[in-house]
């Protein structure tokens, strides 16, 4: 899985000119579900988004997790992460999952991140989604369950 996450003061997402998710502190996190993927990517990734310190504690540092901040998610599945423009200037993404899978395993993360406490809400599932966000700091992080940057 390739996961961008944003600390964000809020966020919210559109789709036909209607507000349909809305958090306010906490995380954006565009995620994409590429080929191969199975239950040890969901794992981690649910692990590294639930485990980032990148909320200020008391002294102003990067100390606190999600839930030390009572923050939400704002969960969107953006398969365009997958694209790869390695030869040439259009994005290939042939390694993106089926729409199929991809729904189910962007669900069970959203469910896993849900069942530990955390508010959790969604975009819509391949529509043409407009995301909104007021990036906080901006700290923005990249994780992908296959490689280490």
């Amino acid at each position: 899985m390739r996961v961008v996450v944003q600390r964000v003061l809020g966020a919210s997402v559109k789709v036909d000119g209607s507000v349909i998710s809305e958090i306010q502190k906490g995380l954006l996190v565009l995620v994409c579900v590429v080929d191969g993927d199975d239950e040890k990517d969901i794992e981690y990734t649910v692990r590294k988004i639930l485990g980032l310190r990148i909320f200020p504690d008391e002294n102003g540092k990067m100390n606190w997790d999600i839930s030390r901040v009572s923050g939400s998610i704002l969960l969107v599945s953006q398969f365009t992460l997958a694209g790869d423009v390695r030869r040439g200037n259009r994005p290939d993404f042939m390694t993106a999952s089926q729409p199929d899978v991809a729904k189910k395993m962007v669900d069970e993360v959203a469910c896993r991140i849900e069942n530990i406490g955390i508010n959790v809400e969604q975009g819509e599932f391949g529509a043409d989604m407009k995301v909104t966000l007021t990036n906080d700091g901006p700290v923005t992080i990249l994780l992908d369950s296959k490689k280490v940057f």
